[in-house]
């Protein structure tokens, strides 16, 4: 559960990621086109690939009620995962024909109609897919919303950390992303068995990172921006270092080095198991 959480306001960020991201690509070189990512088994024309591919999709579904491939048999967690993880395998294979310079020009058409296209949808209103790395089988618009600019932004991050680039370390990119990845901590410690009262707070570092704090309720782990509690377990994490840890770029267990933890060791490191996307 994900109460106490104010809606996410991300639409009008979504213009300036693609104004960042067409600037980048124009900006690489063939060589770096062809660079490796955190993504493992992607370079960085299969992320941006992958990112025309989100732009597609949405506009197909959800703008023009076009489903060409209702997935069958999706029963559990697992099996959406591997079906998503088949269409956007396909879709990368299919793209390695495409060229960099077609790939710009059909990223930023569809970039425009797909901000058009959030921008008609009623915020408050159930949304077509659920935020289930959050826990939820039923989220809202706002949330579905939220969820795909930290797709944008992620996956952009990763192109920029694979040829050496900046640009989304900032308090105006960064916060929304993070905040709505911190919407998946109630439901990372859902089977901790915790006092009620018991409260951990994450806490990433710097100007552009912010507070989190998850209590214990009779109602299970809910999320606060603000509590009275004392932290059980304080954990404090670079802005660096939470990205890739929170998208799996990188393991827990290497993320621990740079993570400070106060309080309750154990109960803390479990926020390191944090997942706010599909996987």
């Amino acid at each position: 559960m994900i109460h106490h959480v104010i809606p996410i306001e991300v639409i009008h960020l979504f213009p300036v990621l693609d104004a960042k991201l067409t600037e980048l690509l124009r900006s690489l070189s063939p060589d770096e086109w062809h660079k490796q990512t955190i993504a493992r088994k992607w370079i960085v024309k299969d992320v941006a690939a992958h990112l025309l591919d989100g732009n597609l999709r949405t506009l197909s579904m959800l703008r023009d009620n076009y489903w060409a491939n209702r997935p069958e048999n999706i029963n559990t967690y697992k099996d959406l995962v591997l079906y998503l993880n088949e269409l956007n395998a396909e879709w990368v294979a299919a793209c390695k024909r495409l060229s960099p310079g077609i790939i710009i020009e059909m990223l930023e058409n569809t970039g425009r109609q797909y901000t058009e296209y959030l921008a008609t949808v009623d915020p408050w209103e159930n949304a077509p897919f659920s935020v289930a790395w959050a826990g939820e089988e039923m989220s809202t618009n706002w949330f579905h919303i939220a969820r795909e600019y930290t797709e944008k932004w992620i996956h952009q991050q990763q192109i920029r950390n694979a040829v050496g680039r900046q640009g989304l370390m900032t308090k105006e990119l960064f916060y929304p992303f993070i905040n709505t990845f911190m919407c998946a901590l109630p439901h990372t410690y859902r089977y901790v068995d915790a006092p009620t009262g018991t409260s951990v707070e994450v806490v990433v570092t710097t100007d552009i990172g912010g507070v989190w704090h998850i209590n214990k309720t009779d109602e299970g782990w809910v999320l606060r921006h603000f509590t009275r509690l004392e932290p059980n377990a304080l954990v404090e994490i670079d802005p660096d270092t939470a990205w890739k840890l929170f998208s799996k770029g990188i393991s827990p267990e290497e993320a621990l080095e740079k993570v400070k933890i106060t309080g309750d060791e154990d109960l803390g490191k479990i926020s390191l198991g944090m997942v706010s996307v599909m996987a």
